[in-house]
């Protein structure tokens, strides 16, 4: 249920009077006219039904009186149209769209009925009730309403709030015990809580899935992955109780039949197929395999499949969605708890086994065994090597379910676990990944929460460690959020994890213009270079090198102001990130706009021959390609400086024997460059 309102109107936009009072009697006239309220904020749309009934009153006799309004009158009017075509849209979005995400929405919808009645406050504020020509009762309850309008407060329904909690409860109740066959849904409970929405009948079922279709197909359109997810779950609750509710009969039957069959032992659980399975309800198939799924997840389209069967589709080099059609913005695959809870609660009453895929390394393994004897030692650590894996995905899947449905406290705690279940291991890296753990990282980048944005940054950074994740942390549209959390992250140490995630990601090449195309990343580094501490400096300073390897970002990091502050952190031995400015300084060299500005500071040089005698074996190459940099295509004026200080040629010449093989070589270029500038300096040209 989309409810965003339409704009005030502006009173740039009279309509002229007669028309106004026109539009006015006919929009109130269509509210107060409204039947069939809907069930779910059925007080606040009642209360506000009232409220435009009087000013029906107002507006009907205002219009028999046939009399001139006053200028002020026509202002107010004009508002109190725009309130109430805003009131309209909202009650009949209330009424046409889905009741259940109403529910879920209650607190939002509920402010933007306070939000109406507040401006419809406001509007008679300046209303002259003095100078219209009314009767007395007509003013007397306008101006109850209006008073009544100044002092109403929000209001949220409590019966409402504790439904949508407890449906809430039902959908997460078994998400952690379904292994042990607990924590099944109390169908009971469940159909009450439905008929309390007004879902009673098969129709209401089918028209609430379909509201629920549209609206996760317009909110698809917004990027609102999370919200999609949300509502796919809805959707999945709502069909499996359809089919459930309205079919127990049936299902009796095929439970009583299954049980003879287990009883004669006439089929083995391990092997039984689709084709003798008890009707499977729609919802539950696969819509590629149509068979039943096993591992549900959600696409980046909306739609649900079986993980194999979706996995096979992506891996043959398939971008689009098999079932839309619509090409797939990120190849995240988000599990589906809601149905896969529906689908094991659907198993256990119909006594079908719900066995896992297994991989194919086990099944190698099992073939193995049974072919030949391998090492015991060998077995068992295969065995643990899978069980831990198998450990990590179930923890993985169960933390990115708190992540999409938990409160704030509880995403903040799954976002720490997962930055620390990604801080070690590639395979723990991947399995997050696939458990879906991205999308909803990034969108808790926005969080205000300063331990959830700071937990959810770190634990992107652990996973784009390994290398298939970076593409699909850039996929996700991750690189925005990051870059406005390393510009104002509630906490310095968030900004940080933010710049370490730009450096991990710029490994790759198409990363670097990607990252470098936006306009505020480089600044925002350089920013932190100026602010951080000394691991944000030096993971400021990895980033930028990281982006200047790619020619075009050179100069936007010269812009950016990078190379003043890079030479002041050469100075400050507190800084602790001599090497890597060195680095970056020496990038940049390669544009002419880095060369002119190195060239303007004048303390460089004396500081690049100490840094030849005493810096790392790293600072020591990155030092004499600076000053090789400079003396070349006009630096006559840096040779010059080089030839007059008494320690540079002596620093040179031990470089050219205790050097590495680089930095000799460029030792040896320099004092060849540095002899002919003295020799010219002998013999000047006549």
């Amino acid at each position: 249920m989309d409810m965003a309102l339409p704009p005030f109107m502006g009173t740039s936009g009279l309509l002229p009077t007669g028309t106004l009072l026109e539009s006015l009697i006919h929009t109130s006239h269509e509210i107060s006219s409204m039947e069939n309220l809907p069930s779910v904020q059925m007080r606040n749309v009642s209360t506000m039904i009232r409220r435009i009934k009087l000013l029906y009153s107002l507006f009907d006799e205002i219009q028999e009186t046939k009399c001139p309004l006053p200028p002020s009158s026509i202002l107010c009017l004009t508002e109190l149209f725009s309130v109430i075509r805003r009131v309209k849209l909202l009650i009949q979005g209330c009424k046409d769209g889905s009741s259940l995400w109403g529910l879920m929405q209650i607190e939002l919808v509920s402010n933007q009925f306070y939000v109406l009645v507040k401006e419809m406050g406001r509007a008679l504020d300046i209303l002259p009730l003095s100078l219209l020509n009314i009767t007395a009762d007509i003013r007397e309850q306008v101006e109850l309403l209006h008073r009544q309008a100044k002092r109403a407060e929000l209001f949220v329904d409590a019966k409402e709030l504790h439904r949508r909690d407890d449906l809430l409860e039902i959908m997460t109740v078994n998400n952690e015990k379904n292994i042990k066959n607990k924590g099944f849904i109390d169908m009971g409970r469940l159909k009450e809580s439905l008929s309390s929405i007004g879902l009673t009948s098969p129709l209401d079922y089918e028209e609430e899935i379909s509201k629920l279709e549209a609206e996760a197909q317009k909110q698809a359109g917004t990027g609102g992955l999370i919200v999609v997810s949300n509502i796919n779950n809805l959707i999945s609750l709502v069909s499996f109780s359809k089919s459930i509710i309205f079919t127990s009969g049936e299902n009796e039957k095929i439970k009583e039949d299954i049980k003879q069959r287990s009883a004669l032992n006439r089929y083995d659980p391990s092997l039984i197929s689709q084709s003798v399975l008890p009707n499977i309800p729609d919802e539950f198939r696969c819509p590629i395999s149509l068979d039943l799924m096993r591992d549900p997840v959600i696409v980046a389209s909306g739609h649900t499949y079986d993980r194999n069967s979706i996995a096979q589709w992506i891996n043959s080099g398939h971008h689009t969605c098999p079932k839309s059609g619509q090409r797939l913005i990120h190849m995240a695959l988000i599990p589906n708890y809601t149905l896969k809870s529906l689908l094991h609660q659907w198993c256990h009453d119909n006594n079908v086994p719900l066995v896992e895929s297994a991989s194919s390394s086990s099944t190698d393994l099992e073939r193995s065994n049974n072919k030949g004897k391998l090492c015991e030692n060998a077995i068992d650590h295969i065995s643990a090597m899978k069980a831990a894996a198998d450990a990590v995905k179930m923890t993985a899947e169960f933390l990115v379910g708190k992540l999409a449905m938990g409160s704030p406290e509880i995403q903040s705690q799954a976002a720490y676990e997962l930055r620390l279940l990604a801080k070690t291991g590639m395979d723990n890296r991947r399995i997050i990944a696939e458990a879906g753990a991205i999308p909803f990282l990034v969108t808790l980048l926005s969080s205000h929460d300063p331990r959830i944005q700071e937990n959810a940054v770190t634990a992107l950074l652990n996973l784009s460690i390994f290398d298939n994740n970076k593409i699909l942390i850039m996929a996700a549209g991750a690189i925005d959020s990051i870059i406005e959390v390393l510009q104002s992250g509630k906490t310095m140490e968030a900004r940080e994890n933010a710049a370490a995630t730009i450096f991990s990601l710029s490994m790759i090449d198409d990363c670097k213009v990607m990252i470098g195309g936006r306009p505020r990343a480089i600044p925002a580094l350089v920013g932190l270079l100026r602010e951080g501490t000394t691991a944000g400096k030096k993971d400021a300073a990895t980033a930028l090198f990281n982006l200047a390897v790619y020619n075009a970002n050179k100069a936007s990091v010269v812009v950016a102001g990078a190379v003043p502050l890079l030479i002041e952190l050469l100075m400050d031995d507190k800084a602790g990130i001599t090497d890597d400015a060195l680095a970056v300084l020496a990038l940049l060299l390669g544009c002419r706009e880095g060369l002119e500005e190195i060239r303007k500071c004048r303390v460089l040089v004396p500081l690049l021959i100490d840094l030849l005698r005493f810096g790392s074996a790293k600072g020591k190459e990155n030092s004499i390609t600076l000053l090789l940099g400079l003396c070349k295509d006009g630096g006559e004026e840096v040779a010059r400086r080089l030839l007059i200080n008494p320690r540079s040629i002596p620093s040179l010449q031990s470089l050219t024997t205790d050097g590495s093989l680089k930095a000799r070589r460029k030792a040896d270029a320099l004092l060849r460059l540095l002899n002919r500038c003295c020799s010219q300096s002998h013999n000047p040209v006549g």
